[in-house]
Parts: structure tokens; C-alpha cells; sequence
């Protein structure tokens, strides 16, 4: 399988963050695929907030999108809160263009602080990436905070799912890699 770009985002705007240490888990994972990149939206929601558009982005901001809109597979988490994701997780892909994300792969991950807001990921992240014509893999990964120790991810149960999510996203990459490769075209053979 060729280098890809694995782009993993934080929907957090605390540190420290459970949700970053759930998405860095995540894209640990899937490291040996390609060069990774984690962007934690604590950092750069200021920046991309200064934009209310894509064509007014600061030099930073605009290559946060640019990164998010190359990647060959995302990595999406966020802390629920008020049963959805941040509004600087939204705000971000507000501003990527809507094309740019079709048929990427996308893992998708929350954390929370009850099981009750278990279903965010599907009732909110992946109907966010439907709309991008993205990939989502089956499995989504949901982590209460009683799964981290020091914020980081603690819990066996919790990391098999970080395991089978990142399973399906490499037969996803092999796909879209079996997929873009040329057919190759039988020529007639004079008899």
C-alpha cells in the first residue's frame, strides 16, 4: 500500500483532551500508512474562526483546510456537547469545500461523559460527512470518560473497537487503491 496522508481531527477546544487522546489513538493506529497529521481545533479554531468564509482565510487557516481536504483518510472526534459536535469542529467544515471530500474514508469518534450520547456519532457526525459524498466507516468509535486514565484511553472494550474501526479503514485504502489502479485493455491479436 503507497504513503497516504491520514489527517486526524480534534473537536476539542480544551486541553488536555480526552477527545484528542481518543483521536491520536485512532491514528497510532493507522501511522504506518502514510504520513499523519493531527490537527487539535484548540490550536487553530481562533484562526479559522477570523474567516467567516473560504475565501477569506488566513495563510494558517487555509492550509488547515487544505490538509483537511487532501487527506486520503480522516480521522474525526469530538467531545459531545449539547448532544452534537463543537461548533468549531462545524465551523471548520464549513469552510471545506463541499467536493473535495468525496469518497474519502473518514473514522468517526466521540467521547462523553454518559452512554446516553453513544449515538451522536450517527446521528450527527455521519450524516455531517453523507452530506461531503465521504466514506464513513461501519464502525465508529464512542468513549465515556471512566475509559481514560490521564487522558489517555484505558479501556479494552473501547480499544477494540479503536482496532476494528482502523481495520476497516485499511481495506478501505486498499479499495480506493485496487480501484484507481488502471485496467489494463487486451489489444486483438492479428491471426
Amino acid at each position: 500500500m503507497s504513503a497516504r496522508k491520514i489527517v486526524g481531527i480534534s473537536g476539542s477546544v480544551r486541553r488536555p483532551s480526552r477527545t484528542t487522546g481518543l483521536v491520536r489513538t485512532i491514528v497510532d493506529g493507522l501511522q504506518d500508512l502514510g504520513s499523519v497529521h493531527l490537527l487539535e481545533l484548540v490550536d487553530e479554531a481562533p484562526h479559522l474562526f477570523s474567516s467567516l468564509t473560504a475565501a477569506t482565510l488566513s495563510p494558517r487557516a487555509a492550509r488547515v483546510v487544505d490538509l483537511v481536504e487532501s487527506a486520503d483518510l480522516l480521522v474525526v472526534g469530538s467531545p459531545v456537547y449539547r448532544a452534537s459536535y463543537t461548533g468549531a469542529l462545524k465551523h471548520l467544515f464549513d469552510l471545506v469545500d463541499y467536493r473535495s471530500l468525496q469518497g474519502t474514508p473518514v473514522v468517526l469518534a466521540a467521547t462523553g461523559g454518559t452512554p446516553l450520547h453513544g449515538l451522536m456519532t450517527e446521528h450527527q457526525l455521519r450524516p455531517l460527512f453523507g452530506f461531503f459524498g465521504s466514506r464513513t466507516i461501519p464502525t465508529a468509535v464512542y468513549a465515556l470518560d471512566s475509559d481514560f486514565n490521564d487522558y489517555e484511553l484505558a479501556n479494552e472494550r473501547v480499544q477494540d473497537r479503536v482496532d476494528r474501526a482502523t481495520a476497516e479503514a485499511r481495506q478501505q485504502l486498499e479499495l480506493q487503491t485496487l480501484s484507481a489502479r488502471p485496467v489494463p485493455v487486451a489489444l486483438p491479436v492479428d491471426a
